[in-house]
């Protein structure tokens, strides 16, 4: 038996989800020569004997944490747990090649749900060209849990890390933001009418945007091949999974600078506009904390700029300063906030 040494109780919330990361595998080592970096970025990026480097990520889905089944679809589950995943490779800079899928499941889920948890995972996995290579299968007493490990491959001089950043780089993100967090709002509203109104039928035509950004989001592997075709490489990348103020934080603190973004540069779908007017929800604060977007956020070296300009996939949000500059929203009435990490955290009091 194992003797507890530390009897006092420290809540997990205090720390956050990666605090708690942080905190439990700050003593460990790297001891193997393979290994070329470990934990604190998208994905783990480890030397392959070919000279290539290979990068793996894995991501956890709880039910009742991170999706609710009753409005959440089994095939589209499925396949927005690949691309929760196949974001982090992409933000790498590497290609996605493979994918492992462990699930534990109550005994309420009859074969015929499983077949449709899988028929979204084989979908995603044709599209984005991954082979399903392995898993694992358990039982739960709480419901579903959905573990997909990703795994891909770049050449070394072409991985990008989140600790590249520089003073008077670009700060630049891909598609726009907000719309997931607005479509869990709907899908949230819908449910609440539900209840009440059993028969009711909700119209939901004019949030099709955002409710699909939501249920079946899209990893930005086209931003990889399109990086390489402009001839450009980011100083640093990072997806955009918990929020754009929490990204922007992680990428600044790993590369050791502050930055500064502008309010009227976020891009935003003029779904996202309305909606946000409709909850009587200010749509900047959505784009920053929201989350579950899964675009990416990048930096750029001003040499760049001609490259990307007038790219419609590319937008210019702000652009990194020193670090004692501290890290500051720029609002439309040009007051300088600063920038708080408000985003999903999964683990909370």
């Amino acid at each position: 038996m194992i003797e507890d040494k530390n009897p006092q109780r420290t809540p997990l919330g205090s720390l956050g989800e990666f605090g708690l990361i942080n905190h439990l595998t700050q003593s460990f080592k790297i001891t193997q020569n393979t290994t070329v970096k470990g934990i604190g970025d998208d994905a783990a990026i480890i030397k392959a004997n070919d000279g290539n480097h290979i990068v793996v990520t894995t991501d956890l889905l709880v039910e009742g944490v991170h999706f609710d089944l009753s409005y959440m679809p089994l095939k589209h589950l499925g396949y927005k747990a690949v691309m929760v995943n196949l974001s982090d490779v992409y933000a790498m800079n590497a290609e996605a090649t493979q994918i492992t899928v462990s699930i534990a499941v109550s005994n309420r889920f009859p074969l015929e749900a499983l077949e449709e948890l899988y028929a979204g995972i084989e979908t995603a996995a044709e599209i984005y060209n991954v082979d399903l290579i392995g898993g694992d299968t358990t039982s739960s007493t709480t419901g579903l849990l959905i573990s997909v490990t990703a795994i891909g491959t770049a050449k070394p001089e072409l991985i990008v890390k989140r600790d590249g950043a520089k003073p008077n780089d670009l700060l630049v993100v891909t598609g726009d933001l907000g719309g997931a967090y607005l479509g869990l709002q709907v899908l949230e509203r819908e449910k609440q009418v539900y209840k009440v109104n059993p028969n009711s039928q909700p119209d939901l035509e004019q949030y099709n945007y955002i409710i699909e950004r939501q249920l079946k989001p899209e990893a930005r592997k086209d931003i990889v091949k399109l990086l390489a075709d402009l001839d450009v490489k980011p100083t640093a990348m990072i997806d955009i999974s918990d929020g754009l103020s929490s990204e922007i934080i992680h990428l600044c603190k790993q590369s050791k600078v502050g930055c500064d973004i502008y309010e009227n540069k976020i891009p935003l779908d003029p779904q996202v506009i309305s909606t946000s007017e409709e909850f009587n929800m200010d749509s900047t604060t959505i784009a920053l904390n929201g989350g579950e977007d899964y675009e990416l956020l990048m930096t750029i070296s001003q040499s760049d700029f001609p490259k990307i300009k007038g790219n419609p996939n590319l937008t210019v949000i702000g652009y990194i300063k020193e670090y004692y500059a501290g890290m500051h929203l720029i609002t439309r009435a040009e007051e300088s906030i600063p920038i708080t990490a408000q985003g999903w955290n999964s683990i909370s009091d």
